[in-house]
């Protein structure tokens, strides 16, 4: 029983990784062009799934730009040629890591800046409380002696 178990457990780890969608029907003769169409693939998200490569996703949108993928390479365009041909056609949500220029920059950076603006007015608003006297000199007699009482208990 314990070796069904075993068993059992070794199928399931070695069935839970990364399931690729590429039907075998997509794939390429020449193994270095198909190489390079998976490298491609794992950079370019599907639109139907957002946060999913090409790569893996089962959308219909994601096996035609598979299918996309591989006729360009095969026509001869490089991996840059074929990236920029996706951007053109599909805008630059299509790929998964953005660029950092242009307009992009802007969001690159503003997690950064937002995040020093916060932490510097963090600090200013602590220091400017500790340089604050305590307003216990501000009650009165007969609150000093409630709040005495208080404290006693």
């Amino acid at each position: 029983m314990r070796a069904f178990h075993g068993l059992a457990l070794a199928l399931t780890l070695a069935l839970s990784g990364p399931a690729l969608a590429v039907q075998p029907d997509e794939i390429l003769d020449d193994p270095v062009l198909e190489e390079r169409a998976r490298d491609l693939s794992t950079g370019l998200r599907c639109l139907v799934c957002r946060n999913e490569s090409i790569d893996e996703s089962n959308a219909d949108l994601a096996r035609d730009m598979r299918i996309l993928v591989r006729e360009r390479l095969v026509a001869g365009d490089s991996d840059s040629e074929v990236v920029d041909f996706l951007v053109a056609r599909y805008g630059e949500y299509v790929l998964l890591r953005p660029t950092t220029e242009g307009s992009n920059a802007l969001l690159w950076l503003a997690a950064p800046a937002l995040f020093l603006v916060g932490f510097g007015g963090a600090v200013f608003y602590l220091r400017s409380r500790a340089r604050q006297k305590p307003q216990a000199d501000d009650l009165s007699d007969s609150e000093k002696q409630r709040l005495a009482e208080l404290l006693k208990d």
